[in-house]
Parts: structure tokens; sequence; C-alpha cells
């Protein structure tokens, strides 16, 4: 909660979370925090991800859309939302269905916008069409990762949030720690997120731009953090980037870097590094469409394979 006010006093005015995180906990503590203080803020909350054994508590049916949004509020103590975001596309719900529960939800007055999170290009162009086509709301923000490491989004995403005026509010843009200068090659890389299953954090190609970076960085005289941060916003379809300090120490350093700009020199050498629209390796938290990771979508039964 000190985090959360010392981020608001700074003139932050946007905090994003989740129902999934800490099962909900994360909600209650930002709703504690913001008592008070609700209105200085656009308060972003999503839903998909599992909340509890029951298969019925996730996915993005009107069902669970329903129940989900009474959750969130309860526990962010709050009657309306902000912005509701989908987490993660759902292939096995039509998105009409999903679309229409949200537009009952922002005429009820307990959802201001909505938006996604992670959608692959293709998804958020169909959901636009369905919503023209069938008069429902439109999902107005996009929520992808976006780091130097993960520049992915540069081909597709942007482009089209661009197109249909979407706003974007890119995650992990220190890329889940790697572009802090914490983790180096060779180093133990045992610390807090290391410790939670997070693979990239040892993965040697993310490792070595990192080393490059880190000299990149000090020779333009800024700290690996910073360089990361205002590499995020640089990107002119990229409305705002999301900070996840878990300490004060930490929020203190991003903050200290809101005013870098950086130069074309820079850039240029990051391109380099890591060229435009290319990714190092995967993030273990990045959304794979079935398509990439269901075998049988993307091979012929054994005896379609041969030519003749």
């Amino acid at each position: 909660m000190r985090i959360i006010h010392r981020a608001l006093d700074a003139g932050v005015n946007l905090v994003d979370t989740a129902d999934a995180y800490a099962t909900g906990e994360s909600e209650e503590i930002v709703g504690r925090a913001l008592q008070g203080r609700r209105d200085d803020v656009v308060l972003a909350t999503k839903f998909h991800l599992p909340m509890g054994e029951d298969p019925n508590m996730r996915g993005n049916s009107r069902r669970w859309v329903m129940r989900a949004v009474e959750g969130s509020l309860r526990r962010l103590q709050t009657d309306h939302i902000d912005l509701y975001q989908v987490h993660r596309p759902d292939p096995g719900v039509d998105i009409e269905e999903t679309l229409s529960a949200l537009t009952d939800l922002v005429r009820a007055g307990k959802v201001r916008a909505i938006g996604t999170s992670t959608f692959p290009a293709s998804d958020l162009v169909r959901a636009q069409w369905v919503s023209e086509r069938r008069g429902l709301e439109r999902f107005r923000t996009e929520q992808p990762t976006y780091s130097i490491l993960s520049r992915t989004i540069e081909r597709e995403v942007l482009p089209v949030c661009h197109d249909f005026g979407v706003g974007t509010l890119v995650y992990s843009p220190l890329a889940g720690g790697m572009l802090t200068g914490r983790y180096r090659k060779g180093g133990a890389n045992d610390t807090h997120r290391a410790g939670f299953g997070f693979g990239f954090m040892r993965d040697e190609r993310r490792l070595d731009a990192v080393e490059q970076l880190i000299v990149l960085a000090d020779k333009a005289g800024l700290s690996l953090t910073h360089l990361s941060m205002a590499f995020a916003i640089t990107h002119p379809d990229v409305t705002s980037a999301i900070m996840g300090p878990r300490t004060m120490e930490q929020l203190e350093d991003v903050l200290a870097g809101l005013d870098v700009a950086l130069e074309e020199d820079v850039l240029d050498a990051i391109d380099e590094i890591v060229p435009p629209g290319t990714e190092v390796s995967p993030l273990d938290m990045a959304y794979q469409p079935p398509a990439v990771t269901r075998p049988a979508l993307r091979r012929r039964p054994r005896d379609e394979r041969s030519a003749a």
C-alpha cells in the first residue's frame, strides 16, 4: 500500500491488477490502498485465469464474466472498473459471447471500458469486426508484453492497434526483471523471480543480449533499468508501460528515470542487438495460441504426411 501511495504521489495515474493475482489478494490490497483516492486513478483489472478448482471459475464465457466482475468489484471496494480486460484469449468461447457480456457490463455502469491482454493481431481484428457488425462495445486497449528482448508486437499487434485506435498498456518492459542488470551471464541468478520457475532468467541468449545492453547503457550514461523503460515508451504506438516494483527501492529507481529520452544513436544500437520485430527467446508467461501448443493442429495424420 505504501508503494501504491508513493506512486500516486509521484503522478502515476493507472493501477493495473487482475483477479488471479494471488487469487484475489492483489485486488484486495489495491482496493484498500485506493480508499479516498479512487478518483485519482484509472483502475484496471482482468479476468480469465482460474480462480479455483471449479472448471467454470475461469475463461471468457458469459457465465464467468458476470461472476468474475462482481468478485473484482467487491475486492476492489468500488462500484465500477475503469478498464476491464480479458486476460487471455479463450479459443473455446466465441468472441461475440464475451463481447456481449462485456457490453452489458458497460451499459450497466459497472465497467467504463474494455480491453484485452496478449491477444494475437488476428484476434484483435476479429474482435473489432464482431463489435462493428453486432453493435457491441469494442476493445479499447491491448496489454501485450514488450521490452527490448521481446519486440514481436512491432510486426503486427502495434500496427493493428494503431489502425483501430486501440491504446496499448505494455507489460514487463524490464523483461521480467532481466533488464535491471541483476541477472548476469555466469552469475547465480537466484533472485526472487528466478526461484518461481521463470526459466527465461537462465536463458543464455537473453543473458548474452543483456551483457551487450549493459555496455550500451554504460556508454549512454544510463542504468539498464532506465534505458529499458525509456525504450518501451519511445514507440509512438505505446500508450503506457506498466512497472511492477516489488519494493520501495525498485519504485524509486524507476521513478528516477521518468525524464530519460533516448537519442537516435542509442536506439540504433539497440536495434543492432535485438532487431525490430524480433524476440531473443519467448517469455514463459507469454500467450501461445493452440496452433503452436497443440501438435495435432500442425501435424497431418500419419497416413497423409507424404507428398504422394
